[in-house]
């Protein structure tokens, strides 16, 4: 039995009769799909996905921030427990990954460098998932994405608001 690697197999062609439908399932499929795989790497450095995505935000920062901004910042992103949030927060702090600095939080070199491993380890997984999408295609979902994030958030709002 002959196998190609995924590097070298042919990208799927979908016309438009055969083409799954984009819809919330769709997306939720595709979202967890990608998050399993990025878990996996995560669970070697011992950080949680959440984790992950509070000392992104702090890395990414154009200047540190007081735990309630970074809590708030990721909050608006995950849509998370804020009390879960801060709870990684103390955790990424306990690691050494954040440092305070008196009020404000920032990433620690640790914290920068575990990010860059993680992003390393993942980028040859990463590279097979996404080659050989045409770039039409990608331009297409991103904007349907960018839409659907836009209502969602807007949606999101509404149902939390006090």
């Amino acid at each position: 039995m002959t196998t190609t690697t995924p590097a070298t197999a042919p990208a799927a062609d979908h016309s438009a009769a055969d083409a799954p439908v984009a819809d919330a399932r769709a997306l939720g499929l595709a979202h967890y799909a990608a998050r399993g795989v990025l878990e996996q790497f995560l669970t070697r450095h011992d950080v949680t996905f959440r984790q992950q995505a509070v000392l992104r935000a702090a890395v990414t920062a154009e200047d540190s921030q007081t735990p309630d901004g970074l809590v708030a910042q990721v909050h608006g992103t995950l849509k998370g427990d804020p009390a879960d949030i801060r709870a990684d927060v103390d955790g990424l702090l306990a690691k050494g990954l954040l440092m305070a600095d008196g009020t404000r939080l920032f990433a620690a070199d640790a914290g920068r460098e575990l990010l860059a491993a993680v992003g390393a380890e993942v980028a040859p997984v990463s590279a097979r998932i996404w080659g050989g999408i045409p770039a039409d295609d990608l331009a297409a979902a991103g904007r349907v994405l960018a839409l659907v994030t836009e209502r969602a958030n807007a949606e999101f709002a509404d149902l939390t608001a006090t």
